[in-house]
């Protein structure tokens, strides 16, 4: 089976700060990963290289077997991306920033508002469509974004701290979305983030540090293999950070 995205012996660096140093790992379809680490990681630069908003000189990053570097159309194709910093046009309404979206991946008109309706449904924002954006909540915002995210149809989702400046219920809801978009659709998720609460036992977890990943496996099992009682603690041993600053 093609993993959904594989990234292999990635480094990157600025100057002469090494922000990724020889990182490997790979989501499968239908699984939910999470790439945990404090802020400063790497998992920005990660994500912005996977994206191609930076361009990655070492090592090779694939989706769905087509290569970032050398297919970048048919690789982009295949992913959907939410940011951590709001991208929606608060002036325009939900309808309108969702068509606008599918205009740039060359859906028309007529089939983007379609599409537009079936998301906003999806969203449970259907009765709002003509909203302006700027009257959503946070928490409502960052489900346009999903939904924006998914008009074309990606078999992958890449989401960079998406309940960053949620409160307690909005970021266990958008959670909550997500995980059920991987269990109903089969999508390939790539949840970043640097708080352990959003981590299930069964989860895929890369644990990056300083710009190396540190352990990879499902949660339970890198809780076992440390010695620890939780994930957290586990990622305190492992990194020897503070984890309290990933708690809050």
């Amino acid at each position: 089976m093609t993993d959904a995205l594989a990234i292999r012996h990635l480094s990157h660096a600025y100057g002469a700060r090494k922000a990724l140093d020889d990182v490997s790992f790979t989501v499968a379809p239908g699984s939910f990963t999470v790439l945990l680490g404090l802020n400063g990681a790497g998992k920005s630069t990660l994500f912005s290289l996977v994206t191609r908003l930076y361009a990655a000189r070492q090592g090779q990053i694939e989706i769905f077997g087509a290569d970032v570097m050398r297919s970048p159309g048919a690789a982009l194709r295949r992913l959907g991306v939410v940011f951590q910093a709001r991208t929606l046009d608060l002036e325009l309404s939900l309808m309108q920033n969702l068509v606008y979206h599918a205009a740039l991946h060359g859906i028309g008109p007529f089939e983007a508002r379609r599409l537009g309706q079936e998301a906003l449904t999806r969203a449970g924002l259907a009765e709002r469509a003509n909203d302006k954006a700027r009257a959503l909540s946070g928490g409502q915002m960052r489900r346009i974004e999903i939904a924006r995210a998914l008009l074309h149809k990606p078999r992958l989702l890449l989401l960079d701290e998406p309940t960053v400046g949620l409160d307690i219920k909005a970021r266990a809801d958008i959670l909550a979305h997500v995980r059920g978009l991987v269990r109903d659709e089969g999508l390939g998720v790539l949840w970043t983030t640097h708080l352990i609460d959003e981590i299930d036992p069964e989860d895929q977890v890369v644990i990056l540090h300083k710009g190396k990943a540190l352990a990879t496996g499902r949660a339970r099992e890198i809780v076992a293999q440390s010695g620890a009682a939780e994930i957290g603690a586990a990622f305190a041993k492992i990194t020897g950070a503070d984890v309290e600053r990933i708690s809050a």
